[in-house]
């Protein structure tokens, strides 16, 4: 917590929970007309009229999840929105409403809350959507944050894990392995600034990796060109774990297997060539790697035409019966059989 070393700070026990609330939550104007009542009273009140209603939440841990040596809490806070809004998206919704808890030592003074919830805000702002609640807690275990995310859809417009069938087209949007490249360049400086305080950390021509780790987007608009070109889904999920977890959960969860080729993949030059100076293999960096927040899904065939042409959308397979198995198909043609060797919640690998 060096950044505020050196300046006045404010210590979260002048507050107490419901002033630091207060502090943190006096400037929020809701924006839905389905957001009847926000912050301020036992419950948010929320109106959907006839929309489904769509809920998802995740959890981030310190040194589980993150590392504040190298994450700006700025940015942790935009990240925490963005992780929940992507799991909206990917089921084709959009998001409108989040709920924001978190755990806090007493090394935390008020400035650096201030700067969490200024991330937290930015991404509410940018991406339209309403914070309506959540709770604050003391935490002697770091600092915890645990983001709820509510959205809407139409019935039919619903995107599930399960639905895929044989001969549909497998897509992702964007690139993939930048923020798994971005980590080891930041854990590389980290390790290196631990042995050597004096040598300033070397990111210079390495923005967009390090801002796929930091600051990842949730593909809201991914969703909103779907819908405008008159594509929909025949399943989706968000690519948090990895590419290879992603399509073996459409595969398991809808009976079938897949052809996915390694050529298709889609790779920034960066990723790939920063990938290559830490000797790692760039396509595995993208099948296991995971924190892309893409969304991968499957459409039919007939809409092929209206995909071929769009920049950010690429065709990287297809899905089989299921007694094909789960193929990727390599450069020079090799099958293999495609596993999953992503992130694991109880290992921390």
């Amino acid at each position: 917590m060096d950044m505020f070393d050196n300046k006045e700070t404010t210590g979260l026990e002048n507050l107490g929970e419901f002033g630091l609330i207060g502090h943190l939550t006096k400037n929020i104007k809701l924006k839905h007309p389905g957001s009847l009542k926000g912050v301020g009273d036992d419950a948010a009140v929320l109106d959907f009229a006839g929309k489904k209603v769509l809920l998802s939440t995740d959890m981030l841990l310190e040194g589980i999840h993150f590392d504040l040596s190298y994450t700006p809490l700025k940015h942790l806070g935009y990240k925490a929105i963005q992780v929940n809004l992507s799991d909206i998206c990917a089921m084709n919704g959009t998001p409108t409403q989040v709920t924001v808890s978190i755990g806090v030592s007493s090394k935390f003074p008020l400035e650096a809350i201030e700067e969490l919830y200024d991330g937290i805000y930015i991404a509410c702002e940018k991406y339209n959507v309403d914070l309506v609640g959540g709770d604050t807690t003391s935490s002697r275990q770091g600092l915890v944050i645990s983001v709820s995310v509510l959205g809407y859809a139409d019935e039919q417009d619903i995107a599930y894990r399960n639905t895929a069938q044989e001969g549909d087209l497998l897509c992702v949007s964007g690139d993939l392995g930048g923020a798994y490249v971005g980590l080891q360049l930041l854990e590389r400086e980290k390790m290196i600034y631990l042995e050597n305080p004096k040598i300033q950390p070397d990111l210079e021509g390495k923005d967009y990796i390090i801002e796929r780790q930091l600051k990842p987007e949730s593909r809201k608009d991914i969703v909103e060109l779907l819908r405008a070109i008159g594509v929909k889904p025949t399943s989706m999920i968000d690519v948090s774990d990895g590419l290879a977890s992603e399509i073996l959960h459409i595969c398991n969860q809808s009976n079938k297997g897949c052809n996915l080729y390694e050529e298709k993949i889609p790779i920034d030059p960066m990723t790939y060539d920063t990938a290559r100076e830490f000797n790692l293999d760039p396509t595995i960096c993208a099948l296991s790697g995971g924190e892309d927040y893409e969304l991968l899904f499957t459409v039919k065939q007939s809409d092929y035409d209206k995909l071929k042409n769009q920049p950010d959308i690429s065709i990287i397979g297809h899905i089989t019966e299921a007694s094909a198995g789960r193929n990727l198909v390599s450069r020079t043609g090799n099958v293999h059989e495609l596993k999953a060797q992503g992130w694991n919640a109880f290992k921390g690998e």
